[in-house]
Formats: C-alpha cells, structure tokens, sequence
C-alpha cells in the first residue's frame, strides 16, 4: 500500500484537500475520517461493510458530518486531486485502489496519514502499548478536555463521554488546543513513525507479533519522547524503561515504589476506588466509574500524561473521576432475568484476562462468547490463549467459540476456534466450538440462569454490540 513515505500533498495545512478513504468505517479510519473532516477537508470513502449493510447506523453518522459515502467499486475515485488512503489490510486488488492508481491519485497509508498529522501537532502525545491504549487515550483525552485544554483526540473505540445523540460514534475529539492525543498501533509496525513528547507505554506482551519485535517497537517509541510514562506492573515494560534517563522517565503501578502510585484499592462491581500517591504529596483518594485494577492502571497512566503536559495533579485526578468509559470496553448493555450482559473488546490474553480477573473479584457463573479477530492472531496467540483460559476460568465457567472475524480477502486458516476450544477442554475447562454465531449467543441464552454473567468478547467487528444487545432481548423474552 504505502511504503512510510508521506505525500507532499497530505503534508502541512489539509484544510480544502480532498481524501477518498478506503474502508472508511474501521475503527482506525472512522476517527481519522472525523478529523480530517473538522479540520476543513473534504472526506469521502468506502467500506465493505456499507456495501453488506452492517451498522447501518455508522455510516448515517458519518453522512451527517458531511462526508460522502460509495459502493467499494471504484465509482468514488474520480479524480487525480483525491488522496486515497487505506489501511494496510487493504489489497491493491480492491477496485477503488485500481482506480486510483488509474487517474494518478496521491496515495498514502492510514498510519502514514495519521503519524504526520501527529507529528505536525504542537504536543503529541501518543499512546502505546498491547493492551489498555484505547481506555487511556479516552481517559487522557477527558482530562485535558475537563480541564480546558481543548485537545484533538483519535481513538479506536467510543468515547462515551463525547457521545451524544447527534453523534454516537464519538472515536474522534476535534480541538483547538496543542495537544493530539493518539493511540498507537504496533500491530503493523507504524508505530515506528510517531514522534511524540509524550509517550506512554502500558505493557509489552503478545498479540499480533512476536515478543522480540514488539519490544524492539516499543523501545523505539519511548526512546526520543521528552517523557516516556512506563508501567512498572508490567515486566517487559519496566525492562525498556531501564535504558531510559530517569529525568527523562515517569513511572506508575499499583501498590509499589512508583512515580505515581495507587494503594488501598477497593473494587466494585461497576467502579473501583484507590488512594493515588505522587510527587511524595498526601494520598489523594479517587473513585473511577470504570471496573477493575487494570483501569486503576490506565488511570495511573493517564494522570501522569496529563501532568506531564502541564495539567496540576489535583485536577488530573480530580477530572478522572468523570470518564464514563468507552463503548465495548466492559460495558454493561443490560439485565434481564437476573443475568448480566457484558460487552468487552477482549480478544488478547492480556484484555481477556482483566475482565475475566474483574468479573471474577464477585460470585456468578460466566458465560463467555469470544469470538477471535482473526485467523493470524490467533495461530500467534494459540498457546498463551489457551494457558489463559485454562488459568483464569473457573470451573463451572462456560466458553463458547464461533469462527474467527473474516470480512472476505485472503487468509491462511492453519488455527481455528475449534483448535482452541479442543486445547482448553484438554486442559478441564468447559468449552465448545459452535462455528455460526448466533447459534453460539443462542447457546449461552439458552444455558443463562440468575446470578449469571453474560460476556461477549472479540475485537474487528462492530456488530458484535448489536449481538449484545440482542443477546439480552433474547434473555427478556426467555422471561
């Protein structure tokens, strides 16, 4: 697609430029869609699931922010002034990638785009990391935008606390501020074009690459920011952080001898509350409205970010309290006969493994639909998949697998749900394979009883909060 190299077209002001987008409703290209659009560029594109009719109510959103939307056939590409941008799962067969090439059009990845619309802002601020980057770009954004920064944000999931019946796809905050807060994606080595002031690191572990890789990414992405923020929980992590310059280095964890420090953590089902200690001040008590110990995390993270971009502690940690949450990010859709339904973006061991630790911290049953985000991350996750499952599900849990997310292209298919689930029933967990996934959300319906928890997990596809959603009505109507 693109080989790192920016256009001179898509570089400096893109006020009144013309970009065609290429699979406009991702969860990488909507939110870059929204900001090219508000800040004065005129947006087209195309995506695969308009032309199947999937969340028919995104690309409404996008229609009312102006931007124009084709059948992924080329009919889009009509000009040599359009900058076509794709992701990187694009193919060059894809006919409006055909076209452009026809007429000339300048032609630039998603990362590509996006980095130097990062590097050209005031204070970049990048967010990086396995797991945890969506919540606390979402949480840093809030705090800046609680406190009067007016930032520009980019993010891959919903800010519930930017969205509005007018705008319910809020993955994009367009500010006027100096700060662009971004999350940052290693899983197709573009993280290796951010240059930010401000970096934050979350965690090293497996997903879409090898360990080796990853760290040799996230190395590079601490190493040139003026603040580099490092989690100490996380091993990998506080091992990169090592090489840094302590003037140069913030760091966070829970209960430990941190830079910035949580302790006395007291969870709940929908919230947790700790003690946050930094700058060797008094403990400042905060009660986020988001679950679990990894959010204490992500919260300890974002803090530190917005201090260091010149928020005072006590407003960082008083804003905080306020960030509702992102939409698939343990988000409770609904109760019905006694049972819970949960929608999570969980699809790594790590993810998986903070919710299932949340749910777990209170009695119930779990009954856990994961529905894998593809065929390549799950031959590089199988054995850390299933030793998670293996470890974290209880022994009455249920999990059931339907195939993998597969939206049409090229794939090789050599590990798939079936492998998984027949390694973690080898291992005395309770697992099935039921390959189309309605029959599997028909399952778990059927299986539900009081006091259980309902959990659907799986990253790719924006149609699994609609399964949710249908999940619980199925749960209403069983009565």
């Amino acid at each position: 697609m693109a080989n790192g190299n920016i256009p001179s077209s898509v570089q400096g002001s893109i006020g009144g430029k013309r970009f065609f987008l290429v699979g406009i409703g991702g969860s990488g290209m909507m939110p870059l869609a929204t900001i090219l659009r508000g800040r004065g560029a005129l947006v087209d594109g195309s995506d695969r699931g308009l032309d199947q009719g999937r969340v028919p109510a995104k690309f409404d959103a996008l229609r009312a922010r102006g931007i124009g939307l084709f059948a992924q056939d080329g009919s889009g590409v009509t000009s040599a002034e359009q900058i076509v941008v794709a992701s990187a799962a694009v193919e060059d067969s894809v006919a409006d990638i055909v076209a452009a090439d026809r007429l000339g059009c300048a032609r630039a990845s998603r990362a590509d785009l996006l980095s130097s619309l990062f590097n050209q802002s005031r204070l970049p601020i990048g967010v990086a990391g396995t797991s945890g980057k969506s919540t606390v770009t979402g949480m840093i954004g809030w705090i800046l935008h609680a406190t009067g920064r007016d930032p520009t944000v980019m993010n891959g999931a919903v800010m519930k606390n930017f969205a509005r019946p007018d705008a319910a796809f809020a993955s994009a905050l367009v500010g006027a501020g100096e700060a662009f807060v971004s999350e940052v994606d290693e899983s197709d080595g573009s993280i290796a074009h951010y240059r930010p002031r401000i970096a934050v690191l979350n965690n090293v572990s497996l997903d879409h690459k090898g360990l080796d890789e990853l760290r040799r990414l996230f190395a590079g992405f601490i190493a040139g920011a003026e603040t580099a923020i490092v989690n100490l929980d996380n091993d990998e992590a506080a091992a990169l952080a090592r090489a840094l310059p302590k003037e140069r280095l913030a760091t966070f964890g829970l209960d430990r001898d941190a830079d910035f420090a949580a302790h006395a953590i007291v969870e709940a089902p929908f919230s947790v509350a700790f003690d946050l200690i930094a700058g060797g001040g008094a403990p400042i008590p905060v009660r986020l409205q988001v679950p679990g110990r990894h959010n204490v995390a992500n919260a300890l993270a974002a803090i530190a970010a917005s201090v260091a971009a010149g928020v005072p502690l006590a407003d960082a940690a008083q804003a905080v309290t306020g960030f509702t949450g992102l939409r698939r990010r343990f988000d409770l859709v609904g109760e019905a006969g006694g049972v819970a339904v949960i929608d999570d973006f969980g699809h790594n061991p790590d993810k998986i493994a903070a919710t299932l630790d949340t749910l777990h911290a209170f009695p119930g049953r779990l009954l856990l639909l994961f529905q894998p985000h593809g065929y390549g991350p799950l031959k590089v996750m199988r054995r850390e998949l299933v030793a998670m499952f293996a470890d974290r599900l209880s022994a009455d849990d249920v999990l059931v697998l339907p195939d993998p997310v597969y939206h049409g292209g090229t794939v090789a298919r050599e590990v798939g749900s079936a492998d998984i689930v027949a390694d973690v029933a080898a291992a005395g967990r309770v697992a099935a394979h039921i390959a189309d996934r309605a029959a599997a959300a028909a399952r778990l319906v059927e299986m539900a009883r009081p006091a259980d928890r309902i959990v659907v997990m799986g990253a790719r596809d924006d149609t699994l909060g609609l399964l949710a959603a249908d999940m619980l009505a199925a749960l209403a109507a069983k009565g």
